[in-house]
């Protein structure tokens, strides 16, 4: 099967802004504000669809249902029903909630079998002054953090850190977490769509009512220890000419390079173990399967299934490579 393009989902929360249209090429969403864009996405509550080739207009799931051969031979998506990650762009105008996600054990006895939630964070642009919450600044017990809930003071437990153009942040299930605003990030996760709300600044919801929090279940989850380690990893780019590679994240969970492309053919080995996910975050270029080439420029997300031959990328681009 030849790769192909995908249209993602929209997400209109309250936090979002606009860029992700201006400069990314969504304006065909009609979400306002667009927060979020579900690139690759086989979960329900945003399924992305087929933008190419002959199975364009099917949503990801449905085709991955035809043809389960597309996700790959290895344990890690071959025990899965469905694709196992989903890969996000998040537009940042304003603060996100303080918010936790389970682990795989708890959301499967929890919440009616859904998979936990380890995420991974790629900034691909940050406003001055644009910081995240990665975990607690000191260890605190649940009651005295419940407290704090209470009394309005929760800010003085969180580790803010600041944020900048190519950072990374691996938030393993169980981190208390909130992207910042100004903000805008790429993030690979596990699919699941499980988040629970410790805190949201006191802000009303599209109805006018405050945001549901969920603060008993992320309690039950959170890490309080105040151990998390926000350092940026070890990155080293591997270097041929025309095409440079670094890997970003390597968790059970996924894979994740950055790729800087300059090049009139670079080949692309065949992985029959796992399908690609390309993310492009700038420039354009184009993936040849023989005579055919499949054009993509910033913005655009490409499947690669795990049958895919042995590819050419060519063009001048940036993008990421997700694999499981």
């Amino acid at each position: 099967m030849k790769s192909f393009l995908l249209k993602p989902a929209g997400k209109d929360y309250i936090w979002g802004g606009t860029r992700l249209k201006r400069e990314f090429g969504k304006d065909f969403l009609s979400e306002d504000p667009l927060a979020e864009t579900w690139e690759c996405s086989a979960h329900p509550d945003g399924p992305s669809r087929i933008a190419s080739g002959p199975e364009t207009g099917l949503t990801l799931s449905e085709a991955l249902s035809r043809h389960p051969e597309y996700l790959g031979s290895s344990p890690s998506v071959s025990d899965h029903p469905a694709l196992p990650v989903l890969v996000k762009f998040i537009d940042a105008r304003d603060n996100l909630s303080v918010q936790v996600h389970p682990d795989d054990a708890y959301a499967h006895r929890e919440e009616h079998g859904e998979a936990g939630k380890t995420e991974m964070w790629y900034v691909v642009d940050a406003e001055p002054g644009a910081r995240l919450v990665f975990g607690l600044n000191r260890r605190t017990s649940a009651e005295e953090f419940r407290r704090s809930l209470s009394e309005g003071t929760v800010e003085r437990y969180l580790r803010y850190v600041p944020v900048h153009r190519d950072d990374v942040f691996f938030i393993p299930a169980g981190t208390i977490h909130a992207i910042g605003r100004g903000a805008l990030i790429a993030e690979i996760q596990q699919s699941s769509n499980v988040t629970y709300r410790l805190y949201d600044y006191g802000r009303l919801g599209k109805d006018g009512r405050p945001r549901a929090l969920h603060v008993d279940k992320a309690l039950a989850v959170a890490d309080l220890s105040g151990s998390q380690n926000p350092r940026q990893p070890m990155r080293v780019l591997r270097y041929r000419p025309g095409f440079a590679r670094e890997s970003l994240s390597r968790c059970p969970y996924f894979q994740v390079d950055r790729c800087l492309l300059n090049s009139e053919g670079i080949s692309l080995a065949a992985l029959p173990e796992s399908f690609r996910v390309l993310l492009c975050l700038s420039g354009e270029g184009c993936v040849r399967e023989g005579t055919e080439c499949l054009a993509f420029t910033k913005g655009d997300t490409v499947f690669i299934p795990a049958t895919a031959p042995e590819l050419v990328l060519s063009g001048r681009a940036e993008f990421l490579l997700v694999r499981c």
